[in-house]
């Protein structure tokens, strides 16, 4: 069997992130892990949250969730609210205007495939993820994080810490 279709087909995946990515962010004026923010508050008990419970969501470190917060605060999406009863704690909140943007958008291909995968009968899910699984092993990447989004957007600093970490290894 010829490779060429199994690379073609894995390009075509990552193009089309990388497509939707930039469409979001053009049209919309945020990246699809601040969108991801805002759905996590959106479904938040009062539309509330803490850093740490969305950093666990996002499956992300926290100087990036940081980041996110900080870029999305900054554009009027969400507030920073002194939890009551303790100071120390500060809750994320969704705004109005966070909220309005999260109706504008189109759903994301993260949420098409997970809605279509859900779909699928367990074996063909199973059969889906040992692929998936083996062609990590065959990249020998297993040991790079990730999240459980499609996204293409990763700090660069981060990046270059796995990649150092990676050539170190070798």
């Amino acid at each position: 069997m010829d490779t060429t279709e199994i690379l073609i087909t894995i390009r075509r995946i990552v193009r089309s992130i990388n497509l939707e990515s930039k469409k979001i962010q053009k049209e919309y004026g945020v990246s699809i892990p601040q969108l991801l923010c805002l759905s996590y508050l959106h479904a938040s008990r009062n539309f509330q949250s803490t850093q740490g419970e969305i950093r666990r969501f996002l499956n992300l470190n926290s100087s990036t969730t940081s980041g996110i917060i900080d870029r999305l605060e900054n554009k009027g999406c969400l507030a920073r609210l002194p939890k009551q009863g303790d100071k120390r704690v500060v809750n994320i909140a969704l705004t109005s205007k966070g909220s309005e943007l999260l109706k504008q958008v189109p759903p994301l291909l993260h949420d098409r495939l997970s809605e279509r995968l859900q779909s699928l009968p367990s074996i063909k899910l199973q059969q889906i993820q040992e692929s998936l699984v083996t062609l990590v092993h065959i990249l020998d990447i297993e040991q790079v994080e990730a999240s459980p989004m499609l996204t293409i957007e990763e700090p660069i600093e981060e990046t270059k810490k796995e990649i150092s970490s990676k050539s170190q290894e070798i």
